[in-house]
C-alpha cells in the first residue's frame, strides 16, 4: 500500500491505512447505533448498522468525516453520495433529507463529527494568509470533498484523545485548530472563508439564514430579511438560493416541516397542534405540504416511523 514520507524521511501510513485505523478507533468507542457525544469538546461519533429510509435532518456548521459505509444527502434538488474517506462540510444551518444506503451489522456506517466554531475560523484567518475568497455561481453552504491524508491524520489524533482523557484539555483545541486549518487549505476551503469573512456577501446572506433559522415560526417578510442582510430583495433571493439551494420561503417551509415532524415524534403532538406550533395558520395546508414533502400524511408518517423504530432527527 502507498506510504508517504514525512519531513525526516521516515514513512507514515497512507490514506487507506489511516482510514482503516480510524474505522477501528471509532468502532471501539461507539457500539450502538446513533450519534454519541464524547469527552472531546465538539466531537461526536456516529454509527449506523442498517440502511434507512429517507429522513429529515438539520445540519449545523460541522465537519462530518465518513470512514465506512455510504450515505445519500439531498440538499434542494442536488443529491450527494458520501462514502469512505469523503467529508461533508456544512457552514450554515441547513435542512436536508438523508438516507443511509450502505451499512450492515458487520460493516456499519461510521463517521466522526466535529462542530465548526466560526469565531475560531476567524481567528485562524486573521493569523494566516489564505487565497482571497472566490464565490463562483452555485456556491453552497454545504460542500463535499475527499479527505486528504493530513485531514485524516488530524481527525485520527483527535479520536486518539478519547484514550488519553488527561490530554484532552490541552491538546483537543490544538488539533481542532489544525483540522480547521486543513479545511481552509482544501479545495473546499473558500466556502468556509466566505461565510466567516465579515462583509462577504455569503457572510451577510448567512446572517439572514441564521435569523430565519431562529425565527421560523414568524411570518416571513422578505423586505425585512433583505434589509437585515443589507441587500436588495432580488440580490438576497439570488444569494440565498445560491447558499442554501432554496428560496427563503422554501427554507422556512422545510424547516417548519422538519421541526413539526420532530415534535410529533418526540412529544406526541397531533398534526394540528404541531402545525400551529411551528407557524402554520392552516392545519389543512400543513397536512398537504407535509404529505408532498415526506410522501405520507403526518400521522401515518409518524406511525410508520415509530413502527420501524426510526429517529426523527439525523445528526450526521
Amino acid at each position: 500500500m502507498t506510504k508517504h514520507a514525512n519531513a525526516n524521511g521516515t514513512q507514515r501510513p497512507g490514506i487507506v491505512e489511516l482510514r482503516s485505523s480510524l474505522v477501528s478507533k471509532i468502532d471501539a468507542h461507539i457500539k450502538v447505533d446513533g450519534v454519541q457525544a464524547t469527552d472531546v469538546p465538539g466531537l461526536s461519533l456516529y454509527r449506523q448498522s442498517t440502511t434507512t429510509a429517507c429522513n429529515s435532518a438539520m445540519y449545523e456548521p460541522r465537519l462530518v468525516l465518513f470512514v465506512q459505509g455510504q450515505k445519500r444527502i439531498n440538499l434542494g434538488a442536488a443529491t450527494h453520495l458520501c462514502g469512505e474517506s469523503s467529508f461533508l462540510l456544512s457552514t450554515i444551518d441547513l435542512p436536508v433529507i438523508s438516507q443511509v444506503v450502505a451499512a450492515t451489522p458487520q460493516r456499519p456506517l461510521l463517521a466522526c463529527l466535529l462542530r465548526i466554531e466560526m469565531p475560531e475560523v476567524r481567528r485562524i484567518l486573521s493569523e494566516e494568509e489564505f487565497p482571497a475568497s472566490q464565490e463562483p455561481a452555485g456556491a453552497r453552504g454545504m460542500t463535499f470533498g475527499t479527505a486528504s491524508i493530513e485531514l485524516l491524520g488530524a481527525c485520527s489524533r483527535l479520536v486518539d484523545l478519547l484514550d488519553a482523557p488527561r490530554d484532552i484539555p490541552f491538546l483537543s483545541g490544538l488539533i481542532e485548530r489544525e483540522i480547521i486549518y486543513r479545511l481552509l487549505r482544501s479545495p473546499q476551503g473558500w466556502h468556509l472563508r466566505a461565510i466567516a469573512t465579515l462583509g462577504e456577501q455569503s457572510h451577510r446572506t448567512a446572517k439572514a439564514v441564521s435569523w430565519l433559522r431562529m425565527n421560523y415560526t414568524k411570518p416571513l417578510r422578505i423586505e425585512e430579511l433583505a434589509s437585515m442582510a443589507r441587500m436588495g430583495v432580488s440580490t438576497l433571493h439570488h444569494h440565498f438560493r445560491s447558499l442554501t439551494a432554496m428560496s427563503p420561503l422554501q427554507y422556512q417551509k422545510h424547516l417548519r416541516l422538519h421541526m413539526a415532524r420532530e415534535r410529533m415524534l418526540a412529544d406526541g403532538l397531533d398534526a394540528a397542534s404541531a402545525a400551529f406550533e411551528v407557524g402554520y395558520e392552516s392545519a389543512s395546508q400543513f397536512s398537504r405540504e407535509y404529505s408532498r414533502f415526506f410522501g405520507r400524511p403526518p400521522m401515518r408518517d409518524i406511525k410508520a416511523m415509530r413502527d420501524s423504530k426510526m429517529l426523527a432527527i439525523d445528526a450526521a
